[in-house]
């Protein structure tokens, strides 16, 4: 299944309250995401960009490799694939991803013990 394309925030849940979770409550949260996805093979470069504001990962689906957080952190973590969702513990949460019915969804349950689950649905562009 290729994640490749460009999306754009459609719906979520929960971010505000992820946000607070994972210590990151000053970020603004009415904005338009706009994730773009690259994929070669088990190859890819995630972006997501709002005004002002863009974040990159570079991975390699089956290695671990080092990635960073929204707050410019570095760290290492494995990326899984399995049954079409891509998988990657971030320090604070696990990020999931998958397409359903052609959209890019995003969940995100942090490992703390309140335990918020966000989901975000993003629209093909």
């Amino acid at each position: 299944m290729t994640f490749a394309g460009k999306y754009e925030l459609e719906s979520q849940s929960n971010y505000e309250e992820f946000l607070e979770a994972i210590g990151f409550h000053v970020a603004k949260t009415d904005h338009k995401v706009v994730t773009e996805v690259v994929q070669d093979g088990n190859d890819f470069t995630w972006t997501q960009s709002i005004p002002n504001w863009t974040w990159t990962n570079k991975f390699t689906v089956g290695q671990e490799c080092e990635l960073s957080t929204m707050k410019n952190i570095k760290f290492k973590a494995p990326v899984s694939l399995e049954n079409g969702k891509l998988s990657v513990p971030f320090p604070k949460y696990l990020f999931t991803a998958e397409i359903i019915d052609d959209k890019l969804v995003i969940t995100c349950v942090t490992t703390g013990e309140k335990g918020v689950t966000f989901r975000r649905v993003n629209k093909r562009i």
